[in-house]
């Protein structure tokens, strides 16, 4: 097993006052040349955006864009005329495809939202664009693995690549295990919330560790946490 840890306080920063974003790989403003990518994942940005204040329509194209809102209601709009409020609980992607301009904003004029914005790079390139969004609630979650995103099952929202999203949501000292989906792929670890043991690797909230040429993690939650595993492909 080989690993890379990124500790919370290690990630690039952002206060636009409007947004206040932290970023595990390079993006817009950051650059570190040697947290550029973990595999196909490219994107990772913990962001935190005011009342009534979000980003304005802009273009993407050939990239799978994934939102998963940890507290707050998103509002999305896009060329496709789709308008829709992305909650707590749910997980929306975008699959960019040949081109898409969409708009995200707080839906909210009181209360900030907080979302994990998420890029992988896809599989196929210039598809159609695509939307899909679903509902995992917490209380459906309690102490398993959900697969949230993945290319093969019917209950997950679709990727366009050999990548799975699972949310373990797991009270203290409660055990799991993840089983890689394919060999040769990695896993990248996120923690949303609490302390969470990781193959011996103990990690604190909004830490990340990614995980290579291990078939199985061994999970234990240390307190009451919620980790969100990306699985990908390390060559692409």
């Amino acid at each position: 097993m080989k690993t890379i840890l990124h500790k919370a306080d290690s990630r690039g920063h952002a206060n636009h006052g409007w947004l206040n974003s932290h970023h595990t790989f390079s993006f817009a403003g950051y650059y570190d040349p040697s947290r550029m990518h973990f595999g196909a994942l490219r994107v990772l940005n913990d962001d935190t955006v005011a009342p009534g204040m979000g980003f304005g329509k802009h273009p993407h194209d050939n990239m799978e864009i994934v939102s998963i809102p940890l507290s707050g209601n998103l509002e999305h709009q896009d060329t496709t005329g789709r308008n829709e409020i992305i909650m707590q609980g749910d997980v929306q992607i975008m699959n960019a495809g040949s081109g898409i301009a969409h708009s995200e904003k707080n839906a909210s004029r009181t209360e900030d939202v907080k979302f994990l914005q998420i890029w992988v790079m896809p599989k196929e390139k210039n598809i159609p664009p695509r939307y899909e969004q679903k509902s995992f609630p917490l209380n459906e979650r309690k102490n398993k693995l959900t697969t949230v995103v993945a290319p093969d099952d019917a209950q997950a929202v679709w990727i366009n690549q050999n990548a799975w999203f699972t949310l373990g949501a797991l009270d203290k000292e409660t055990t799991a295990q993840y089983q890689l989906h394919q060999q040769q792929n990695g896993v990248y670890a996120f923690v949303i919330r609490g302390n969470v043991s990781l193959n011996g690797v103990e990690l604190s909230e909004r830490d990340g560790l990614g995980i290579t040429e291990s078939s199985t993690i061994d999970i234990t939650a240390v307190s009451n946490t919620e980790v969100l595993f990306i699985e990908v492909p390390m060559t692409f």
